[in-house]
């Protein structure tokens, strides 16, 4: 069950209002990772905890651990010598590991194994004589990191209308990309660059990860299932798989709002519409989720839950967390 069958209800639910709740949602193996070595961090590690930038892009969770102690940090001269600090879910540079090691600092990294896999392409191919197309947002923490692997060889591009505009590159090429992207505006992007430039090779395996693609998959079901009037997805505005939650939702003519949880539902966005869905991005707990099923269940709605595919994929902890963790 989604929401506590316990849980009493002011209004006897109306057959004709439903929400529909569509799976697979919410936090994905990478996510998971990050938090459970966060926890790991927390109980063998004396205090503070560091954090670079956002464990994940979720503000409500990143608002839970900074009041267990942690504390989130921009750059790494915030830390203390000889501190632990966690890199965060997102990937860095280089030259941020490089100086994390110069500092003494006991450094874990929280990076999602699928963002690690871009990281290694972007070598493979500049070692093979590659130039690298890499399709993603500029200021990204994913996309600063990759970039930070091999500056001088990668181009970013963020739209179709960038793609078009580009100089053409001859030699070998090769197109990579954040693992957060519209799945559908990223081909588009793909198809004009390799119109351009017929030459244009792709990874042999898609860098979209694919809680990403299945969450997008999911909306596009769920709209063509049960044509809901409203889409609510869970998920925070600087998590870029839950803005582009919206965008395919919107996309597909349906009307889309991007919440925290249920503490930010209008009721004039709701108020006269008997169908809606749910869905949260891939930053985002199953709690929040829990609190707006219940916050329409209160209002009478019907709550259907709808499973397109199941998840089962997880990612080890880094094999130094436990090492560190003995030798503090």
């Amino acid at each position: 069950m989604i929401f506590s069958p316990a849980h009493p209800s002011p209004l006897t639910p109306h057959p004709s209002k439903k929400l529909f709740i569509v799976a697979p949602r919410g936090w994905c193996a990478g996510v998971e990772r990050a938090i459970e070595i966060l926890d790991v961090a927390l109980t063998n590690f004396p205090p503070p905890i560091y954090v670079r930038k956002e464990i994940v892009h979720n503000k409500i969770v990143v608002e839970a651990y900074r009041k267990k102690g942690v504390v989130f940090i921009d750059e790494l001269g915030q830390v203390p010598d000889h501190q632990t600090v966690i890199f965060s879910a997102h990937g860095i540079s280089p030259q941020v590991h490089e100086a994390a090691e110069k500092r003494g600092l006991n450094a874990i990294d929280a990076t999602c194994p699928l963002v690690t896999k871009v990281h290694s392409e972007v070598l493979r191919f500049v070692k093979n004589g590659y130039k690298i197309f890499y399709i993603g947002h500029k200021n990204h923490e994913e996309a600063v990191g990759v970039l930070g692997e091999a500056p001088e060889h990668i181009r970013i591009v963020e739209t179709e209308e960038e793609a078009q505009k580009i100089p053409v590159a001859s030699g070998k090429i090769v197109v990579l990309t954040q693992t957060t992207l519209s799945v559908d505006d990223t081909q588009k992007i793909i198809d004009v660059l390799k119109t351009r430039m017929p030459q244009l090779q792709t990874a042999a395996k898609e860098d979209i990860c694919y809680a990403t693609s299945n969450r997008q998959a999911a909306v596009k079901l769920l709209a063509a299932a049960y044509q809901p009037e409203l889409i609510y997805v869970i998920g925070s505005a600087n998590s870029s798989n839950s803005n582009r939650l919206c965008e395919v939702a919107e996309s597909l003519g349906i009307k889309a709002r991007l919440i925290d949880g249920a503490a930010d539902i209008r009721q004039e966005d709701w108020v006269g519409k008997t169908s809606l869905g749910l869905t949260a991005g891939a930053s985002a707990p199953e709690s929040l989720v829990q609190d707006v099923a219940l916050y329409f269940k209160d209002k009478g709605y019907n709550v259907e839950e709808t499973i397109f595919e199941r998840e089962d994929v997880n990612f080890a902890l880094p094999k130094n967390l436990v090492e560190l963790a003995v030798n503090v």
